[in-house]
Order: C-alpha cells, then sequence, then structure tokens
C-alpha cells in the first residue's frame, strides 16, 4: 500500500504533529506500507531553518524507511497571524507540485493548520485516490481561543472553508472523541469520522531512574522540580503560571521550563519583572533528549488557558510523562481531564485559577504516597495509549477506505 502523507511538521521538529506522524510512518512501513511524506525544512517554531538543512524547492531523503520530501515554504516564526498563513498557503502550493509525481493508493493530510488539506483534496481529484483529513485541532477556531485574531469576515471565510473540507474529505481521523463530537454537530456524516487518539511510544519514553547527574548540572538537585517541556506559545498560559509561582512561599519548589515559541520571550520577561527565583528556562532540546529532561522531573506540568475550545484536545504530553511514571499536574479541563482521573495519573486543577494550581501543586510536593500512586497510574494508561497499537488501528482504516474506494471504480 502507498500512504502519502501530508504534514508541515516533522522530525527533527519535536511538537505533537511532528511525533505522531513520524511514529504512526515508523510502524506503517515496518508493516510493508510504502510511505511518503511531504513536508517542508524543519523550523519550528522558532522560524528558523534547523542546522543541516536548507530551504530548498525540493529535496529527499530517507529517514528510517520513510520517503522525506521537503519543499521550499515561506517560513516565519510562530508568530505574526499574516506571516503564518502565507508559511501555511506556500508549503500548501508547493506540496501539491511534489505530490503530482508521486503515487499513491491513498493521501492523508495532517492539521493543526488546514491549508494541508487543500493539498490533499486536490491531488485526491488529479489522482482519483480517497483522502483523509487527520483532524488534530479545531482550527481556526483555536486562533480565537487564543487571541490570535477575533472573529470577524477573515475567521468566518476560514471557517467555511474548514466545513468545506470537512464535507469533502473520504475519511476524517480526529484524534479525540470531542473533536467527533463537535463534527456530527456541524452535519458531518458520523460514519466517515474515526478517532485514533494520541498516545506513547514506550521505547521512546521509558520509565528511567532520576536523572540525578542532570539536576546537579541544573542547580535543582535538592528541589521539588515540576517541569514543562514543550511550545511556548499563546495556548499554553505560561504567564499565569510564572505569576503563580511567583506567588509560592515553600522555595524547595522549583519549576523548570524547556522549550521556546512565540510567547517565550515575554514569559521570560515576566519572571525577570517578577524578581522570581523558582522558575527557570532552558532552550529546546532534541528529541532523543526529551526522556532525560524528564527523567530529572519529579512530576510534569501540562496546562492550557481556560477556554471551553481546549476541553475538547488531549496533549500529548499526559502521554509521554505517563509513560515514564512521573505524576501529572493538569489545568486542561474536558478530556484531558477524564483521562487522567479514570487512570489516577495526576492532578487537576482549574486552569488559570492560581489557588487551585498552588495547593494541587503542594499536595504533589508534600505527599510522597501520592506521587507514588499517581506514577503507577501513569503506567496504566500509558499501556491503554501505546502508539504502536495505535498506528495499527489507522492503517487498518486507511486500507479499508482504499479498499471501498477500488471496489467501486
Amino acid at each position: 500500500m502507498k500512504i502519502l502523507f501530508i504534514t508541515d511538521n516533522f522530525p527533527p521538529e519535536v511538537n505533537a504533529p511532528a511525533s505522531r506522524t513520524y511514529e504512526h510512518c515508523i510502524e506503517w512501513v515496518k508493516e510493508g506500507a510504502d510511505v511518503t511524506v511531504l513536508t517542508c525544512a524543519p523550523n519550528f517554531p522558532q522560524g528558523v531553518v534547523f542546522e543541516g538543512y536548507k530551504n530548498s524547492p525540493y529535496q529527499i531523503e530517507m529517514v528510517e524507511g520513510i520517503k522525506v520530501i521537503r519543499v521550499w515554504s515561506y517560513i516565519a516564526a510562530n508568530a505574526g497571524f499574516a506571516k503564518r498563513i502565507l508559511d501555511y498557503i506556500s508549503f500548501a502550493f508547493m506540496a501539491f507540485w511534489a505530490g503530482l509525481f508521486e503515487k499513491a493508493d491513498v493521501i492523508v493530510a495532517t492539521s493543526p493548520q488546514f491549508f494541508t488539506t487543500f493539498t490533499g483534496f486536490s491531488l485526491s481529484l488529479i489522482k482519483r485516490r480517497p483522502w483523509v483529513f487527520e483532524l488534530r485541532d479545531l482550527w481556526p477556531e483555536s486562533i480565537v481561543t487564543v487571541g490570535a485574531m477575533d472573529k470577524g469576515l477573515a475567521i468566518r471565510f476560514l471557517e467555511k472553508i474548514e466545513r468545506f473540507m470537512y464535507r469533502h474529505a473520504d475519511m476524517i481521523v480526529a484524534v479525540t472523541d470531542a473533536f467527533k463530537a463537535r463534527l456530527v454537530d456541524y452535519g458531518i456524516d458520523p460514519a466517515k469520522i474515526s478517532v485514533v487518539t494520541n498516545g506513547v511510544d514506550p521505547t521512546l519514553f521509558p520509565p528511567l531512574e532520576r536523572n540525578t547527574a542532570l539536576r546537579q548540572q541544573l542547580g535543582i538537585e535538592d528541589k521539588f522540580v515540576i517541569g514543562y517541556i514543550g511550545t511556548h506559545g499563546m495556548a499554553h498560559s505560561l504567564e499565569f503560571i510564572v505569576g503563580a509561582m511567583a506567588e509560592l512561599k515553600d522555595r524547595t519548589i522549583h519549576l523548570q521550563c524547556v522549550g521556546d515559541g512565540a510567547r517565550k520571550a515575554a514569559i521570560v520577561e515576566k519572571a525577570s519583572d517578577l524578581g522570581v527565583t523558582n522558575v527557570s528556562f532552558l532552550d529546546p532540546v532534541p528529541k532523543s533528549e526529551v526522556s532525560q529532561y524528564i527523567a530529572a522531573l519529579d512530576a510534569v506540568l501540562v496546562p492550557l488557558r481556560k477556554s471551553d475550545t481546549f476541553k475538547t484536545v488531549i496533549p500529548s504530553k499526559i502521554f509521554e510523562a505517563a509513560c515514564m511514571r512521573k505524576p501529572i499536574l493538569l489545568g486542561v479541563d474536558g478530556q484531558a481531564r477524564e483521562i487522567i482521573e479514570q487512570f489516577e495519573a495526576g492532578l487537576f486543577f482549574e486552569p488559570e485559577d492560581r489557588e487551585s494550581f498552588l495547593t494541587s501543586l503542594k499536595r504533589l510536593s508534600d505527599d510522597s504516597m501520592l506521587c507514588e500512586r499517581l506514577s503507577e497510574g501513569g503506567k496504566k494508561l500509558a499501556e491503554a495509549y501505546d502508539r504502536r497499537s495505535l498506528a495499527m488501528k489507522m492503517k487498518q482504516q486507511l486500507v479499508s477506505l482504499s479498499e471501498r474506494k477500488l471496489s467501486r471504480r
């Protein structure tokens, strides 16, 4: 089976879309699929091309059996709506031309931004092959949620395009049940919507011994360390977290932030203005090193802004933390909270509620027995969301779709 996968995030980028695509494609290759990924030069989130790569019109590399085609795009940092739209559209256009020359039995186009679906839809018409909309984010709704843009004419126009793509996709693979429910509310046929959640590859995030050497190197060896590792973006509410940490009287508790993003400079500046000494910031680290940084933590922080939109999402960070047996401090209501509480893998705090955040944080730092119970719950959670079995579930759906379409021709 030939799978053509269109995504503007792929390793060595380390965000959730890149990881999901990469790990799924590896499993499909192992099962005998011929997988081609159309992507761009790695640059997220700084908007700077990674060392060793060029923003060239067309280049090919093989990554663990996956044929990766990188095309030129207008590259911009993850900040500024207009520049990002140019980034997205330029990639969609260039990926379309590259995709014309690639054989496919099925085409997959993944969000968060849905301009990749323009490419998937257009190629499906020309090649007469089915295409799949992998829905990772309710975009453009999330743009309004984080305050990047008001809900005006432009957003309403993007919403019309979004609904068009939902209607014309041969299949939609949503990453949460809440996303599927929302699409059904939009009038999309539930029969063509399946759910394949995010998960974790246990070989990439094994339970490790506490990384005391790294703790000593970072000067946090005698602290209860909670960590945030990932994008410092508009959705993640890290300004709120820094403000709350400034009010924390117990200075044996420390927050370690690792990563970069559109809001990092503002977050660091806020910490400086407040004179915060119990928060430290590190640059992004390669995917291969993330597990070592998680191993240095006592608990993992997973926050988002307070919004009904974010009640539909399940951040992939919870699966990585759970797999490494780290208690989770979760500031995301809705489906993510349900999973954490179902497996007893962490504590929930009301998003952007300082008293709730500080109370839950203190409970973790003061109760080692609680942390042990949450660690055991994390083990069960990770087993239930093994990325390898989820990848096989999605592949079976792609095979079934392709066979149905062939039988009708």
